[in-house]
């Protein structure tokens, strides 16, 4: 029996992205809290000090007399995580381009909760830090770890509504692209502006190859290390020239659907009228087949399970591992913290979502009500990744060890009340 080949719609494309992204985030989840609990415990362990010493190793590259040496820890922190912020770049051009945020009112939602929720937490955190060392980490609770919080709303399966998935996608990016804001604006020190003006040479230089039609993917490897190491150099944090680099990537293919359905067709016609030697080579057939889709979602394709499955994986061991004490978890800032991630969140993500609906004309999602609003904002209160990310730019020494202390505390709360709130608030079966 020949199969039954059913077109995609317009809608089907544009949400495919979205449950794969899903789907990822997911299964993520699971693999990073795995590695939390494996660096957590190696930082208790006999073995605290190999492990403490291990992200401490110099590696360096040359060319010629030329020469960068970081350790391992800053390797993975500078460098991989460049990568995984190119991937945020990605995410948060395709939610501008054909996601939540491209129409303006169905972004006010997502939008305002995200504001929301990184003001509040700041607030809570200065407040309740007071007179005390630390006041540089205000940053920290102000971040929401989406592979987190997409896999504990996988817990719940079927019971979770689309709308509601969306939303806190949404939510999380917006919240991505205001860490970043924050990362460049306040935890980057010493600029030089003339290695800044190559870093923006260099973006220049890959918008003008993207408009080139330049399909080299060496070239823009090449032309985006210069850019990361231009942004080393000038005192911002490199992570920024990967969201900037995912920014400009473009969301549109240069092969549309009917100039490959034309090249299609005349590759066909030549096969059945014989004429194999004036045929289309394959080599090029494959290359429209494979330019029909845009580049911002095949590098989104490519890269998305490395970030998941292997940086994040990565960063966890490198930066989870903290040595816990009754000081530690008593400490002011692992107090302020922890303050700010369980009730700075779901405050201010309420309060401002409740703005939204109430006077600029935005909706719930479809079969989302505020008891479901109020479990997703609970559960915006696991920082985890880029809180402790934050935490390692803030923070130094003990005060660090504090930081990422609270930020662990606070996540595990907000996962188990949000949790506990969607549990009682969603229905008992699918709708």
């Amino acid at each position: 029996m020949a199969k039954l080949h059913v077109k995609s719609t317009p809608i089907d494309r544009i949400s495919r992205p979205f449950v794969r992204f899903l789907h990822i985030e997911a299964a993520g989840g699971i693999v990073l809290l795995i590695c939390t609990i494996i660096a957590l415990f190696l930082a208790n362990s006999p073995w605290q000090q190999a492990y403490m010493d291990l992200w401490q190793w110099p590696l360096a590259i040359s060319l010629a007399d030329w020469k960068l040496s970081l350790s391992l820890g800053l390797w993975i922190n500078d460098a991989l995580m460049a990568i995984f912020f190119f991937v945020v770049g990605l995410e948060i051009k395709r939610e501008l381009v054909a996601g939540e945020l491209r129409d303006r009112r169905a972004a006010m939602l997502p939008f305002m909760a995200a504001l929301g929720g990184m003001l509040a937490p700041a607030v809570i955190y200065t407040l309740a830090l007071g007179s005390n060392d630390g006041m540089s980490g205000w940053g920290i609770p102000m971040a929401t770890d989406i592979a987190f919080v997409v896999g504990f709303l996988s817990l719940l399966g079927k019971r979770v509504p689309h709308g509601l998935k969306i939303f806190v996608l949404s939510l999380a990016i917006v919240d991505d692209l205001g860490a970043i804001l924050v990362i460049a604006a306040f935890y980057s020190s010493s600029i030089s502006f003339a290695a800044l003006g190559l870093g923006f040479f260099g973006l220049s230089l890959a918008a003008i190859l993207n408009r080139l039609g330049v399909r080299s993917v060496p070239a823009y490897i090449a032309v985006g290390t210069g850019v990361w190491l231009a942004f080393l150099a000038s005192g911002v944090h490199p992570t920024v020239a990967g969201v900037l680099l995912g920014l400009l990537t473009p969301a549109s293919a240069w092969v549309g659907d009917a100039t490959f359905s034309q090249v299609l067709s005349s590759f066909s016609d030549r096969i059945r009228s014989g004429k194999e030697k004036k045929m289309v080579p394959v080599s090029d057939l494959i290359t429209a087949a494979k330019e029909t889709v845009s580049p911002l979602e095949r590098l989104e394709l490519a890269l998305h399970p490395w970030v998941a499955f292997m940086i994040m994986p990565i960063f966890a061991l490198a930066n989870a591992g903290v040595p816990l004490a009754v000081e530690s978890t008593s400490s002011p800032v692992a107090i302020s913290v922890a303050l700010g991630l369980t009730l700075g969140k779901p405050i201010g993500i309420l309060f401002f979502s409740w703005v939204a609906v109430r006077f600029m004309g935005s909706r719930l999602p479809p079969q989302v009500n505020w008891k479901c609003m109020l479990g997703a904002a609970f559960l915006a209160g696991i920082g985890f990744t880029m809180s402790i990310f934050i935490a390692s730019l803030a923070l130094k020494g003990g005060l660090l060890v504090d930081g990422k202390v609270g930020t662990m505390m606070g996540s595990a709360v907000s996962a188990v009340l949000g949790l506990a709130i969607l549990f009682v608030a969603l229905p008992r079966k699918a709708r």
